[in-house]
């Protein structure tokens, strides 16, 4: 009766520590889930960042101004516009 009361304890005693170990483990999975769900919503916002900065560089007037005031372009004189399908044509 002794080794069944002793064997019964142990069963006990390992199933105690294996809930607790899964607690834990539970518990650690749960903060890495929230520090994702936390560097992810940063990782939104910066891309909802750069998404927005792309468009400002990318701008036409922007490209405009840089292209004339940087690059010294100017718009084609008429005389200068050549048409492809006239090109083509002969």
């Amino acid at each position: 009766m002794a080794r069944l009361n002793l064997l019964l304890i142990m069963v006990a005693l390992a199933c105690a520590l294996s809930a607790v170990g899964a607690n834990h483990r539970a518990r650690k999975l749960v903060t890495e889930l929230d520090a994702s769900r936390t560097h992810m919503r940063g990782l939104e916002e910066e891309w909802g960042q750069l998404q927005l900065e792309q468009s400002t560089l990318a701008a036409h007037v922007r490209v405009e101004k840089a292209a004339r005031d940087k690059l010294g372009m100017k718009p084609p004189a008429p005389g200068q516009i050549i048409s492809v399908d006239a090109v083509a044509q002969q």
